[in-house]
């Protein structure tokens, strides 16, 4: 007899996504838990008396849905303050400027973050991770970027590690020192990319507390030159790389970041197909981000009908952050990138799962299949169309996530 299962869950309607294309159906099914990875994924009348006898746990559910659980591959969720003074003001017709001599935009949130104590950044923090949880997020990415100096990019980082650990999820943590010019660098941009790439980025990567690097490559952020520097300087440390590449122009930041052999290209409006094309020739994930088309009222698609052509997986996120998208949502974000894209349901919930993982660099889940994480969601819905379709309440009947020692 094969080792029992931890947890056997009963009567799904399983949405495995194991193939590269459809929901993958299983009807009926059941999924066999042990040591935090599934163990058996098919109908229910393949197992034996003896499998299910020896379960230590069985629970049994009434054709629920269940899918791989949710991954937000994109977000900034570790933030001081909020921006909804800001937000007010610009729909009272309130200019950028106007609102940056009144002290808003980026370094309105910088100084708030300067400001807070590393358990005040928590405190915060938590009920943003909780808000994506109840959506059946299992994995979240949280990037720095808020601190612009070592001390603050740091704090900010273990605070995203500390989530992961009081919240028993799984948090990648990003390097975005290259998000902004902070004040005290005014007109000295290379001086302070040679500051990212010599002192924080070392820095970070030495307390063990970056998975990636990011960098935002755009007129009102660095040049590709400078965004060359700093991905010279994660690469010689081995570290992956991801950018913010061609939201608002196309400096050519999706092909830069392809050239790395990135993990992934993000926001992508003003790509164009040949960076498509060669983002699909090094496997760079696009991630698309409707929060901030949404909110920015940006017109510009980004190239789905390109992406779609030359296969390039399509990840779907909230970029949760204070400014440009304060979406807590990722059933919403996949419901806009249907909406605002025309993205079908099948490819926002393989964006905000298979693809996702892939943009993360996380070959371990997903996806439901024998051998991978067993991060599983299980929904009060019986079709994966109504996980993009509704808007609002919550969907979420059960989740597993895998406790695993790598973690």
């Amino acid at each position: 007899m094969s080792a029992p299962f931890d947890r056997l869950l009963c009567g799904l309607r399983a949405a495995t996504l194991a193939d590269d294309a459809g929901y993958g159906l299983i009807e009926d099914a059941a999924i066999g838990i042990r040591d935090g990875r599934i163990v058996y994924i098919g109908p229910q009348a393949n197992l034996t008396a003896e499998q299910r006898q020896s379960a230590r746990e069985i629970e049994l559910f009434d054709s629920a849905l269940a899918t791989p659980a949710l991954i937000d591959c994109h977000t900034h969720l570790v933030f001081g303050g909020n921006r909804a003074r800001e937000f007010e003001m610009r729909l009272n017709g309130a200019s950028y400027t106007e609102i940056a001599q009144a002290g808003g935009g980026i370094l309105s949130t910088v100084r708030a973050t300067r400001e807070a104590s590393e358990e005040q950044l928590l405190t915060a923090a938590l009920p943003r991770a909780r808000a994506l949880m109840r959506d059946g997020v299992a994995t979240i990415e949280i990037k720095s970027g808020y601190g612009l100096d070592a001390d603050t990019e740091l704090r900010m980082l273990r605070v995203a590690r500390r989530v992961g650990e009081v919240l028993g999820i799984s948090v990648r943590t990003t390097l975005l020192a290259a998000h902004a010019l902070p004040p005290e660098y005014a007109g000295r941009a290379d001086d302070y990319i040679e500051h990212v790439c010599r002192e924080i980025l070392p820095a970070a990567h030495s307390a063990g507390l970056v998975d990636a690097v990011d960098a935002f490559c755009e007129g009102i952020g660095f040049s590709p030159e400078q965004t060359r520097r700093v991905f010279d300087a994660a690469s010689a440390l081995g570290l992956p790389v991801k950018l913010h590449a061609d939201q608002l122009s196309n400096l050519g930041g999706a092909a830069l970041v392809a050239d790395y052999g990135g993990l992934s290209a993000d926001h992508i409006e003003y790509t164009d197909e040949a960076a498509v094309a060669r983002m699909a020739e090094r496997g760079t994930v696009a991630v698309l981000l409707p929060g901030a088309f949404l909110c920015l009222r940006e017109t510009q698609l980004p190239p789905i009908d390109a992406l779609r052509h030359h296969r390039v997986p399509m990840a779907v996120s909230t970029d949760l952050n204070p400014g440009t998208s304060p979406l807590m949502s990722l059933r919403l974000a996949m419901n806009l990138a249907c909406t605002l894209f025309r993205l079908t349901p099948e490819e926002a919930l393989r964006g905000a799962t298979v693809n996702a993982a892939k943009a993360l660099g996380l070959a371990d889940r997903g996806r439901l299949a024998e051998g991978m994480r067993a991060d599983i969601a299980v929904w009060g819905v019986t079709e994966p169309a109504e996980l993009s379709y509704w808007m609002g309440a919550e969907l979420l009947q059960a989740v597993q996530v895998a406790r695993l020692r790598a973690d």
